[in-house]
């Protein structure tokens, strides 16, 4: 083999990412909360940037918005001529009422967490001072779900206090709300919650203490026999079971909790059409700070390395703009694209969704597939069938081959769930049964995929779904 240099002339394209492009694509990924949080962080290092909060009365003949809007076509220009701006790329601003302010409705006070609710009925229940630090120290290792995580022991070796006295103190702290709090396994939550509605008996007890696993397997004639009762009492008594809480805990408020959603677009139907509507009611309208248009304004007068840091400051925060904009007709055209494909899911609900894949919107709307992909992440849509996630509607689907068309996943499933609803629960339908049923309405379907979609929807299994009364 022959090794050795050489000189070749190849036209190659490749794309660069400049810091601009990069900015766009971060943007447009960004829910509306989260834009928000872009926004003000952009704002600390951006001095240009501004968000305006009345308009000054002076100039009143010349609304505030057209000032800007001049200014900012003005710096364009001027950041053309200079090369440090593209003067073709699309200008358009966000329309938005100045009269528009998130309003109180917004915003939601901290709820207390489990621990401060178990601490404030620790200090009403007990005055005593040493028990009032067992309880604290007892609370303290009560885990987000309500359970006890530390044996008795070892808060007796850690802090010295009496075995007696922590064993008095956690019996308090069990009677607390919720029910079922300070449990150190399921079956003693469970049991407390039995003991604070009056209905623990022994036979009960026995079932929780020893039986809970078998009785999620739906062994019911096997508890039955074990514990010299009758299949029907035992289905009682599941029936009772179930309607206890086995994670008291979970409805407190933990740190870093999202609180709601707020949905990044909004589809109404007006007048009987579907009209898209961007949520970004809540995203500050930015503008360039007066003082600088003045220092701009006087460039000759200022010091050439200050004039270059304001113009530089100048293109990141027009690119910023620009790119909000953007974010917002990209996200309207995916979303009126989604819509036109989904108005029998608008009109009826999730059994009539259709599926729909990145490739279809991006051929109707022009965009690319990733492009598709980055708009629809991390961002919801209030319908009048609910609030979803845009990725809620892109999903595959199964041939229904008496209509000649594709039905999708979510149809499937909301048809499994009113056929399981719809059973005799003395005779459940088996995963080969409802396999079938689908197969009738010409749904061409395997009993396996019948069974994975039944999981996904929480399902139980035939054994689990069985009743004996």
């Amino acid at each position: 083999m022959h090794l050795g240099y050489g000189l070749n002339l190849e036209q190659t394209q490749k794309l660069i990412m400049t810091p601009e492009l990069r900015q766009a694509i971060t943007v447009l990924q960004l829910s509306a909360a989260e834009l928000v949080q872009y926004i003000e962080n952009a704002m600390l290092e951006n001095p240009l940037l501004e968000v305006p909060e009345e308009l000054d009365t002076e100039d009143n003949d010349i609304p505030e918005r057209t000032r800007a809007d001049e200014f900012t076509s003005d710096w364009c220009d001027y950041l053309s001529e200079c090369g440090h701006f593209d003067r073709t790329l699309d200008r358009a601003w966000a329309e938005q009422d100045d009269g528009e302010r998130a309003g109180f409705e917004h915003f939601v006070s901290q709820a207390p967490s489990l621990h401060e609710y178990l601490t404030l009925q620790l200090h009403l229940a007990i005055s005593d001072p040493t028990l009032r630090k067992i309880g604290e120290f007892l609370i303290g290792n009560i885990n987000d779900q309500g359970y006890l995580q530390i044996g008795l022991e070892e808060v007796q070796k850690m802090c010295g206090f009496p075995l007696a006295s922590i064993e008095r103190v956690l019996h308090v702290i069990q009677t607390f709300d919720p029910p079922g709090v300070g449990g150190r396994d399921l079956s003693e939550c469970l049991l407390i919650q039995l003991e604070q509605r009056g209905q623990r008996t022994p036979v009960i007890e026995k079932l929780v203490r020893f039986f809970l696993g078998d009785l999620a397997s739906g062994k019911l004639q096997k508890i039955a026999t074990a514990l010299g009762v009758t299949v029907q009492e035992v289905q009682m008594m599941a029936d009772l079971i179930k309607s206890l809480d086995p994670k008291p805990g979970r409805n407190f408020s933990r740190t870093g909790d999202t609180r709601y959603i707020i949905p990044d677009v909004v589809v109404e139907k007006v007048d009987g059409e579907y009209v898209v509507i961007v949520n970004d009611i809540s995203v500050p309208r930015l503008m360039i700070n007066k003082t600088y248009q003045t220092l701009l304004k006087q460039k000759e007068s200022c010091d050439p390395a200050t004039a270059q840091f304001i113009e530089n400051k100048l293109k990141s925060a027009i690119w910023l703009i620009r790119s909000i904009e953007q974010r917002r007709l990209t996200l309207y055209r995916v979303v009126q694209c989604i819509v036109d494909h989904q108005k029998e899911f608008l009109e009826r609900g999730v059994k009539y969704l259709k599926p729909l894949t990145l490739k279809q919107i991006a051929g109707v709307s022009g965009l690319h597939e990733s492009t598709v992909s980055r708009t629809i992440a991390n961002k919801y849509v209030q319908t009048p069938q609910g609030v979803f996630e845009l990725k809620f509607f892109f999903n595959s689907g199964v041939a229904n081959v008496l209509e000649g068309e594709m039905v999708a996943a979510e149809s499937i499933k909301r048809m499994l769930k009113e056929l399981v609803e719809k059973e005799d629960a003395r005779k459940p339908l088996s995963d080969q049964q409802l396999c079938e049923l689908l197969q009738a309405k010409g749904i061409n379907i395997a009993r396996r995929t019948v069974a994975k979609y039944r999981q996904e929807i929480g399902i139980p299994p035939v054994r689990q779904r069985k009743r004996f009364t």
